[in-house]
Order: structure tokens, then sequence, then C-alpha cells
């Protein structure tokens, strides 16, 4: 039995489509991640472009639909109202009329309804370029010669800041509640996603004292670009936990230069004028607000969302993906994440096929009741999970996770090299002859990692680690 997929746009690609509406992606936009972590399994990327843009990504997307003759499967400008229970079976109302189907996958996107924070004065803003969030800013042409206000601090936000300041805006300014840790996209010939979100990175996160792993990360932070006060703008907080990370390449070279200024957050809206709460006012002739996503969800029937406990925020599920009390349901990619969605994504869908198709046995209830509560036990607490952690997570679950004494010559790679889409498919049922090698030339491709032997630093983490390990 084939899928069929219900795509609500014209067009494959999600976000990456740059469909109004649909995508929040503008013109200029590039990936934060490596070509070789924005990338699946089964198919590469054609070119040597590090950082690819937002169109080599839809068309990667599409080649890869073609590759595997995909479109057949899917049935385009077809909108689903709703999904509930038909007792054994799940109901699936759609714009082409009522399906009954023994399972469903819920996948529409984690990052389409945009939130913009209550302000005193905000809806009476008269500035003439208005008030967007970064999920509909298109490109900075409309915002030449205008002075803009660009709230938030994660990605999108400082990105469309650096888009803002490259392109002709008179001045930028980022009002922020707190200041981030900003790591550059790439550093020393090497992309940060293949430093930062490593499998020694999961594997120190579970094991080793909190403090320890907060101060390994914070040295390849502030090692690829210091820290912000070092740029002129505010300094974060020592702890890199309480300050959060997030990337971009231009943003603190640009507020060194004056180009761009940082403020707190603001306060309030009077006319084109903004007060921030260090008291200061100025004018500015537009805003735009990357403030966040709610989950939006609107087709899920009341007794789904009862069970997940779905709110703007939350999705109270196994491992992201199954409940207990909805068999024939899963979710993904619905987590919220630092790093790219590609491995963890393919990962994910693994997982659910291994378990649907019967490679892997049946989910136990009661372990998948526990992880449920421990979802609902961290509400009110950062929902943020880490590429490397996501990935790991589903890896396990597949029974993917290659086994670092099996692969001796690949030792170093798999734990300090880059987790791409080749590392996972070593061993399981979707496994590639060639595999390995892609693992090895992955690692190699930006210097990083060019020998299986570890420095001695490396040496030194790894057998603090494999103590830690021992003594859980």
């Amino acid at each position: 039995m084939q899928p069929v997929v219900f795509e609500q746009s014209a067009a494959l690609g999600g976000q990456w489509s740059a469909l109004p509406g649909r995508s929040g992606v503008w013109p200029a936009m590039h990936t934060n991640t490596s070509r070789i972590l924005t990338a699946f399994g089964d198919l590469e990327h054609r070119d040597a472009v590090v950082f690819p843009s937002a169109g080599d990504v839809h068309g990667y997307l599409n080649r890869y639909a073609d590759a595997f003759d995909l479109r057949k499967l899917i049935h385009f400008s077809t909108r689903v109202r709703l999904v509930d229970r038909a007792g054994a079976q799940w109901r699936l109302v759609h714009d082409g009329g009522v399906d009954y189907v023994d399972r469903v996958v819920v996948a529409p996107g984690r990052f389409h309804r945009a939130v913009i924070p209550e302000v005193t004065g905000l809806d009476g803003f008269t500035g003439s370029a208005g008030v967007t969030t970064t999920y509909d800013y298109r490109g900075a042409e409309p915002y030449r010669g205008k002075r803009m206000l660009v709230a938030g601090c994660a990605v999108s936000a400082l990105e469309i800041a650096a888009d803002l300041a490259h392109a002709g805006a008179e001045h930028v300014t980022v009002t922020q509640r707190r200041q981030r840790y900003v790591l550059p996209k790439f550093a020393a010939g090497v992309p940060s996603d293949h430093r930062f979100f490593t499998r020694y990175a999961t594997l120190a996160d579970e094991s080793l004292p909190s403090a320890q792993v907060e101060r390994q990360l914070k040295e390849i932070v502030t090692a690829a670009g210091g820290s912000p006060e070092q740029y002129g703008a505010p300094a974060p907080d020592p702890s890199l936990a309480v300050a959060g990370v997030t990337l971009s390449q231009d943003y603190l070279p640009l507020v060194a230069e004056g180009r761009i200024s940082v403020r707190p957050w603001l306060t309030s809206v009077a006319g084109s004028s903004v007060t921030y709460a260090d008291g200061r006012t100025e004018h500015v002739d537009g805003m735009v607000f990357g403030t966040g996503y709610r989950l939006d969800l609107p087709f899920l029937g009341d007794e789904v969302r009862s069970a997940v406990g779905l709110d703007d925020v939350h999705l109270d599920v196994d491992r992201h993906t199954f409940h207990p009390d909805l068999p024939g349901l899963a979710f993904v990619g619905m987590w919220d994440q630092s790093g790219g969605y590609f491995v963890p994504l393919e990962l994910q869908a693994r997982w659910i096929a291994y378990v649907w198709g019967g490679r892997l046995p049946p989910l136990d209830a009661e372990t998948m009741r526990a992880s449920v509560a421990a979802c609902r036990a961290r509400r009110g607490t950062p929902q943020k999970t880490r590429m490397n952690v996501a990935a790991l997570t589903f890896a396990r679950a597949a029974g993917v996770e290659p086994r670092l004494d099996e692969w001796p010559d690949l030792h170093r790679a798999l734990l300090f090299g880059p987790l791409s889409p080749a590392s996972f498919r070593l061993v399981g049922a979707d496994a590639l002859p060639d595999a390995a090698a892609r693992v090895r030339r992955d690692a190699a491709t930006f210097g990083a990692i060019t020998s299986p032997v570890m420095t001695r630093r490396e040496v030194d983490q790894w057998s603090l680690l494999k103590e830690a390990m021992a003594g859980r």
C-alpha cells in the first residue's frame, strides 16, 4: 500500500517553496547549516556551495521527489480540514472529500504562525514601512533608506538585520530581551554545525556535569566568534545556558561597524517613536518582528488535541512522535530546534516506517507514557532542542546509531565529526554500501578531521566521557 500525501500548496517544498503565506524564506536567504547537513542520506547536493540558497534547497527537494518518483503520491492544492478518530481508523476531511485510513502522519511544518508580542502602542505605529514579521519579510528593497527596527535575537532576526544593513537601510536597530552568544556560520574554514552539533556533544550532555558541558560548548562558541561585547554589543550572561546561542555570520561585525545598534527590549510605541527599557527613544520607519512561532495544528480533532495537551508551545508525545492513546498517528518535525532539520527528519521518518512496517517491535505503552509524562513535567522550561540531540534520539529509536567499537577507522569521525546523514546509513535496514566512504569524506571535507587519530584534547575528552558513562 503506497502512502498518499495531502499538500495544501500548489507545489512541493514547504518553507523552501517561497510561496506567499506558506514560506518564510526571502530571496537573499541562505541556509545556516552546511550542505552536508542539509541533505538526506540517499541523495547528495550536486554542487560545492557550502551554504545553499533557499532556491538551491528548493531545487534539491524537487530533485529528490523526481529521483524517487514521489510526485505521483502527492495531492497538491488539497488542504486537510480535520483529522480525528473513527473507531479503529482515522478520518481525514480534506478539500477532495473524506478518507478513512489506518495511519496518519502529521507533518505540516513547525514555523508558520508568527508571534508578535504585545507592546503598548504598537497598533498605532505610523512609520512609513509598517510592521511585519520575519516570516513575511521578502527582501530589503522596500526598506532602502529607512530606519529599521528588528525585534528578536534568534537566527532569522539577526540575518534579516544584516540583510537590511547590507542592502541600504539608513540604519538598523536590534531590540532584544537578552543578549545571546553569536556563533558564526563559518569559522577557520569549517562550518560551525560540524563543530557544535556532534555525537560527542550529545553523549557529554547525557553523562557529564552540566557545568562541564556548558564550559566545553562555550569554548567552541567563543573560539569561533568571540563574545558579543568585543564587538560593541551588550555582554551576555556568563552562563551559555542562560544567555543562549544563535547563529549569524555578519551580524556582530556590522554591530562593530556601527551599522547595527543593539538596544534592550522596546516597552512602548508612540506614532513612529519607540521607547526601550533603558528609557531611550528613537524614530523608526519600520519594524520586523522575529519573535518566534506558535504551534498551529487547527485540523486536529478535539480528542487528539486533548490527548497531546496541544497549546501554542507544547505537544506532549513520545520523543516528538507517538502517543500511546493514539495508535496509528505520528507527528514529524513538530519540535523547536537549533540546527538543521534534514538529518533528524529523515531519522524520525525512518523510525516511523520501521515501527509501522514491522521492522521494529511494537512500542511499549508504559515507556511511551513515561516519555509523555516527562514532556508535561518540562512545561514552563525552554523547549529548544539541539539538532544533535534530536538526531541521536531518533537514530537510537530506529536502531541505526552505529557502535563506535564496530567502526574503529571511523571512531573519530563518528564522535567528533559532523552528524552527516551518511553516518546513519552504516547499519540497519537502509544501510548503504558507500556510507563508510561518505562518512570519511564528509568529516574531512572542510579540514576539521582529516585523520582517524584523535588529537590530545579529543583523547582527554573521550577518556573523561567514557569514565562518566561507565559510572552511570
